[in-house]
């Protein structure tokens, strides 16, 4: 009787730890996963920046070579704002680089990944709705510009619709691609009954 309850308890033993360990793998396959789809969030931030700060020192360059050939006139105040532009996106994206690579190495949790995730893609849809009143202040001031043969006006308006539209664009196709990373990490979390956090495992019941 004895060794029958040892084997059995043995049985029982290495079932669970068999279960354990099953869990265990899935867990850390899963964690994989999750890392990958949290690093192309980054990667597509990080390659982002790169597109923001290239616009920004190009329209530095070109507005300052502009602003200083200019002998007045629309031309002068049109490069003048452009110059200020290509700073104020260079700063923008050198900032957003900086933090996108100290999220490189992080191990994030479901939980963490998913916060992540809709603050990037909050902050892009936020910021396109911004560009369109940008693009809306270019035209207005371009049109009182007009209005009243301000040069001034005109060539600040001018410049500031161009960026607003380039903006746009940019954060429209961001937000576009990071969606996309989003929709992709919710579909793997509702496929993923089992999660891994690097200390502890958890199991979701869809009741």
């Amino acid at each position: 009787m004895i060794i029958e309850g040892v084997v059995a308890n043995w049985l029982i033993m290495k079932k669970l730890l068999m279960f354990v360990l099953l869990i265990a793998g899935y867990g850390a396959a899963a964690q994989d996963s999750l890392k990958s789809i949290n690093a192309e969030r980054v990667q597509t931030t990080i390659n982002g920046m790169r597109v923001l700060g290239g616009w920004g020192f190009a329209n530095i360059g070109v507005g300052a070579a502009g602003w200083a050939a200019s002998k007045g006139g629309q031309n002068r105040y049109f490069y003048q704002m452009t110059t200020v532009w290509g700073g104020v996106n260079a700063a923008i994206a050198m900032n957003g680089y900086a933090s996108a690579r100290k999220e490189i190495n992080q191990s994030l949790t479901t939980a963490e990944s998913l916060k992540a995730q809709r603050k990037i893609e909050r902050i892009f849809l936020f910021n396109g709705a911004l560009d369109v009143v940008y693009i809306g202040a270019g035209f207005y001031l371009d049109t009182r510009g007009s209005n009243t043969n301000n040069a001034q006006l005109k060539g600040y308006g001018t410049s500031v619709a161009l960026q607003g539209a380039f903006l746009l664009l940019f954060d429209a196709t961001m937000y576009r691609t990071q969606r996309g990373n989003g929709s992709k990490l919710r579909r793997f979390l509702a496929k993923a009954p089992i999660t891994f956090t690097g200390k502890s495992i958890g199991i979701q019941l869809n009741i």
